[in-house]
């Protein structure tokens, strides 16, 4: 992590919260909910968001699904509504559900592979993480601006909201 001291702009372009719905997320397995405490702490470590045409941050974001569409819900940090956009599902569930069967893949294999079959598994694992993350940004950029690394931390979150354990 860099000794550099965010500038000033860099301070209101940024996720300092992050909460889900409850009610349309649910709770689960306690793994389950340390995954999800987990995400949220390395979205919210660093990241760069800014909502498209808005500079008044830093912001927060509750995430709630309604219809199978992912809701985000950003506010100011003092609560203050900034936009909501609903966020159709569908165009990650095929790469969502190739993730989980890598990881299951990559996990199984550390327990017995060579370490170069685990290093080509992993390989693949990032290579679709990548792509979830891109296709993330792809959706979301006439809405929120966002840098690769904080659209990988949100796919990684998404991912583990669609996990049951």
């Amino acid at each position: 992590m860099s000794d550099k001291k965010p500038t000033p702009a860099a301070m209101k372009q940024r996720l300092v919260g992050v909460t889900l719905d409850e009610a349309s997320i649910g709770r689960s397995n306690p793994d389950v909910e340390h995954e999800r405490a987990v995400a949220i702490y390395d979205l919210l470590e660093q990241n760069l968001f800014k909502p498209v045409d808005h500079d008044s941050g830093p912001y927060t974001l509750n995430l709630s699904i309604n219809d199978n569409r992912l809701v985000f819900d950003i506010r100011l940090e003092d609560g203050t509504p900034v936009m909501a956009h609903l966020f159709s599902l569908s165009p990650l569930r095929r790469i969502v559900k190739d993730y989980y069967m890598i990881c299951d893949s990559y996990y199984q294999a550390i327990r017995t592979a060579t370490p170069d079959k685990i290093e080509a598994i992993d390989m693949g694992r990032r290579g679709i993480h990548n792509e979830g993350s891109r296709i993330l940004m792809e959706r979301l950029k006439d809405k929120v601006t966002l840098d690769m690394d904080t659209a990988r931390r949100l796919f990684t979150l998404i991912c583990v909201l669609h996990w049951k354990g």
